[in-house]
């Protein structure tokens, strides 16, 4: 999932100091070495001066500015907590100081990030990916509201192959902002959870596996009728929310959910299409072709759909076929289905010619057909682009 970021403009951290003021001794030197630039003279200073005085609202309001300059967030964050308990006195430098330091965090975090992408070796895109993690973690720590910084670190975790590290920060962001991707991806997530346990009960037949599986499938299906809600013609949602009903094994729930966003809005095309699916998986393949055709006609370039009405074709070739087979009869009429799919998958690989399995179909259609030389050739296109 690569994603080039785009970076933030930043308007650059200032500190000032009041003049004759009375000060002890450490808090005058450390804001003549701040002045200077000497950063670890000044530090030792400050960290004297905590010392001496707990009560010292400035000394840490100056110790979070210096931890912040050597990019130690967490403790800059830290210090400027225990002057804030002390006092109010610094509370906009501190809260000006925040900002600055997240939009500087999350600029790193994009540079890294965007490096990442471009990156041409494994091991270097995980360093930089590293950094990206690091930087957006310590934005989130200066400024936790921002919903784009949470988002950016699960694109992060992500591309790291860490999706479980993901789902947290989807979590938060969607409670700050609500975006149609955000549901989609963390849909996806749950998804993605819950199909991993499945695989794990189908290989363990423990039940536990099982159950938790359908806790998940269960949880994707809950966020994104939330999601249906707030974006009701959103494609990606449609989509993960009609895979998610057919995994939760609530297809009736999902029949009669886009059944009436089609009576409501019949010239959806995505309610059309996310119908279509469904009546596709409950093997109505007259319903599926209807709604994929009706998908089609409103999009004559909705790939989708016209890749799900060539596979509705094919199943249902398929099944004729293998009812006649299984009386001893001699029927062909399947071949009447096939030839039916043929333009629509022709078509859906000029617009995405490089998908091995979908010529690998193609061949078995011509196969079908009795078109050998042309299931060939689609049988070596499929291995050309393995």
């Amino acid at each position: 999932m690569k994603r080039v970021l785009i970076i933030l403009s930043i308007v650059s951290m200032g500190l000032g100091f009041s003049a004759f003021q009375c000060a002890s001794a450490e808090l005058t030197g450390a804001k003549l070495y701040i002045n200077q630039k000497q950063y670890d003279k000044a530090k030792e200073s400050l960290l004297k001066e905590v010392e001496k005085n707990p009560n010292s609202d400035e000394g840490y309001y100056l110790l979070g500015f210096l931890y912040g300059e050597e990019g130690s967030i967490m403790k800059m964050i830290e210090m400027y907590d225990k002057s804030l308990s002390i006092s109010k006195k610094y509370a906009q430098g501190i809260s000006d100081s925040k900002k600055y330091y997240w939009a500087t965090g999350f600029n790193k975090g994009v540079s890294f990030f965007n490096s990442a992408t471009k990156a041409s070796t494994p091991d270097s895109q995980r360093v930089f990916f590293d950094k990206a993690v690091r930087q957006f973690e310590g934005a989130i720590a200066a400024q936790p509201d921002s919903a784009a910084t949470y988002v950016n670190l699960a694109y992060a975790y992500l591309n790291m192959q860490k999706p479980d590290s993901a789902v947290a920060p989807l979590e938060i962001s969607l409670k700050k902002e609500k975006t149609p991707d955000v549901y989609t991806m963390l849909g996806e997530l749950y998804m993605n959870k819950g199909n991993k346990l499945m695989d794990d009960y189908k290989k363990s037949n423990n039940v536990s596996d099982s159950t938790n599986a359908t806790t998940w499938y269960n949880k994707s299906v809950s966020l994104l009728e939330e999601g249906r809600k707030t974006f009701p013609d959103d494609s990606e949602i449609l989509l993960r929310l009609s895979n998610a009903y057919i995994a939760a094994d609530k297809l009736d729930v999902a029949m009669d959910a886009f059944k009436a966003g089609i009576e409501k809005d019949p010239e959806n095309k995505y309610y059309r299409y996310n119908y279509g699916v469904l009546l596709l998986n409950a093997k109505d393949y007259a319903g599926a072709e209807t709604q994929f055709a009706k998908a089609v006609s409103l999009d004559p370039e909705y790939t989708n759909a016209i890749y799900n009405l060539a596979v509705t074709y094919v199943r249902w070739g398929t099944q004729v076929r293998e009812a006649a087979e299984a009386e001893g009869k001699e029927d062909e009429s399947y071949k009447e289905k096939f030839e039916l799919a043929l333009p629509h998958m022709e078509k859906y690989l000029e617009a995405n010619p490089k998908e091995p399995a979908v010529w690998e179909l193609l061949g078995k259609i011509y196969a079908n057909l009795g078109k050998a030389d042309k299931s060939r050739e689609a049988f070596q296109k499929a291995d050309q682009y393995r």
